[in-house]
């Protein structure tokens, strides 16, 4: 039987132990929203430019002149117009709905604080359920595209055309093994993004440097 325990420390051993991701609410928000299709690396150029030109609270960001913001944005790749736009509407649900101060969304009940944190443009139910986790308000099992496509590979769930169905599958192919402990959780979330970044890639995997292909049901059926 596959351990995602196992798995998680095999891919440590790959990757290291990946940083501590950021762990307040709006700031995790802005994060996702201030690039669009860029790597990692240009992203947090543009969020430490919000950070140090703006701030990071929904004050800053509404009092923020319009250009700044666009400036900003640009730093994030295409549509800088649409996301300067979107860092101003975060602000103001946060404002509105939340007054200022999204920790008390970490205090409802799951479904609710999941159904909060979706009032936020593109953020969605994988995206709430990460805010939730590195906030270490539930202990989920978060997944975004490349953990996702990592796990279904080695075995756990099923692909399916509709991404909710393949992603509620994995959840539950895992089971309650890794439920239990934020920590494990975290890193389980980076280490599986950035295999399937570096090597578990959507096309051309670069199986013989896998530290996993003896659980991988991928590489068996592909013998790639």
């Amino acid at each position: 039987m596959k351990s995602l325990h196992r798995i998680i420390a095999q891919l440590e051993k790959q990757y290291g132990s990946p940083e501590a991701p950021l762990s307040d609410p709006f700031a995790l928000i802005l994060w996702e929203t201030i690039g669009y299709l860029i790597d990692d690396e240009k992203r947090k150029k543009a969020f430490d430019r919000l950070r140090k030109e703006v701030g990071l609270k929904p004050p800053d960001i509404l009092s923020a002149p319009p250009e700044r913001l666009l400036k900003i944005a640009k730093l994030g790749g295409i549509h800088p117009e649409t996301r300067a736009q979107r860092l101003r509407e975060i602000a103001h649900i946060a404002l509105n709905d939340f007054d200022g101060d999204l920790n008390q969304a970490l205090k409802l009940p799951l479904a609710k604080a999941i159904k909060a944190f979706k009032k936020f443009p593109s953020i969605g139910e994988p995206g709430a359920e990460k805010i939730l986790l590195f906030c270490k308000a539930y202990p989920v099992l978060a997944l975004e595209s490349n953990g996702l496509r990592v796990l279904l590979r080695l075995g756990f769930g099923e692909e399916h055309k509709n991404y909710s169905t393949a992603y509620r599958s994995v959840r539950e192919a895992v089971g309650v093994e890794a439920l239990s402990d934020s920590d494990f959780l975290i890193s389980a979330h980076q280490l599986l993004r950035l295999h399937g970044k570096s090597l578990c890639k959507t096309n051309l995997p670069i199986c013989e440097a896998c530290p996993l292909t003896k659980h991988c049901q991928y590489f068996r059926n592909a013998n790639c």
